[in-house]
């Protein structure tokens, strides 16, 4: 199954709620202090990021059936890197077919049993450039849950190498029926991304397009890191394939992705020239066909979240 970790019900007090149904938390260490690069960087060393586990999927509230989309389909557009990565990790090594720099590896810490988890994530373009999306359930714990810490992103990790640096949270945001019911229609974090070495994190490997209202039948590219077997998480794999109505207001696909791959980008058509694609949905859970996933539908919800995170952004 994938991507949720079972948290205990102590909320972390630095958390606010936004009126239009999205929460937020400034990012925190495991000692429940604010988190900076320096102490990311400290805590995830080569050892604990090879150590650390796919989280687990829990039941989820759905709907009892398919809500018909609604609302005008809405688009961003992405943005290429502006920033030259002049480190030797990210010249020596070379990208695969369908491997993308605005993907990454996500690392954090389940606060309730000390554990470190992985999910994946992808940049997506704003106006201040700092914005990763992820799954909900990779940013906070659902109901009775609380904030993940320790959170940080690692853009194009393979094999233990991180071409384009940690980089750690700044806040982490979701919405407020993830937090309050483990609702799957809204499975659904974005991340605020601190700095690193100066630079804004889309200026160094780009940001991903975002788009809302689509319909449920879209072409797409799913990438991500599956830990789980036969995966190692230590590779970005990719699905390919057109959606449909899952169950509830969730998109589904065929893809046999496991643990690992939760908040992986959905995304509408992907270049893999460049990297980037338009993220439509992100991975949150396993079908009970393991030849298949779910995300949620990204309606005007996922905008609503954006414009908070954004809003929260320095």
């Amino acid at each position: 199954m994938i991507g949720f970790v079972l948290a205990a019900s102590v909320m972390v007090p630095t958390a606010q709620a936004a009126p239009n149904g999205s929460a937020s938390s400034l990012a925190r260490t495991s000692d429940n202090k604010i988190q900076s690069a320096a102490a990311a960087e400290a805590y995830w060393t080569p050892e604990r990021m090879a150590a650390a586990i796919p989280a687990q999927a829990p039941a989820t509230v759905q709907a009892s059936s398919p809500r018909r989309p609604s609302g005008r389909a809405g688009s961003i557009e992405g943005v290429a890197p502006s920033v030259k990565v002049q480190t030797e990790q990210a010249q020596g090594i070379g990208t695969m077919l369908n491997e993308s720099q605005t993907v990454g590896k996500v690392f954090f810490t389940n606060p309730a049993n000390g554990l470190n988890y992985v999910c994946s994530g992808a940049t997506v373009s704003s106006t201040k450039r700092k914005l990763v999306q992820t799954a909900g359930h990779c940013v906070h714990g659902g109901a009775g849950g609380q904030w993940m810490s320790n959170w940080v992103f690692v853009p194009r990790y393979r094999d233990g190498v991180r071409p384009f640096g940690t980089w750690s949270a700044y806040t982490l945001t979701t919405r407020t029926a993830w937090i309050n019911s483990s609702n799957s229609d809204e499975d659904m974090g974005i991340v605020v991304m601190n700095t690193l070495g100066g630079s804004s994190i889309a200026n160094v490997v780009g940001g991903n397009g975002l788009r809302w209202n689509w319909g449920y039948s879209v072409f797409v590219t799913i990438l991500g890191y599956p830990a789980g077997a036969p995966f190692t998480g230590e590779l970005q794999y990719f699905c390919q394939g057109t959606t449909w109505n899952g169950h509830g207001q969730q998109v589904r696909a065929w893809c046999n992705m496991t643990g690992g791959s939760s908040g992986g980008p959905w995304l509408q058509d992907y270049n893999d020239q460049n990297g980037l694609g338009y993220i439509n949905s992100v991975v949150s859970h396993r079908h009970a066909d393991a030849s298949q996933m779910d995300g949620p539908y990204f309606d005007n919800d996922i905008k609503s979240l954006y414009d908070f995170a954004e809003s929260l952004s320095p």
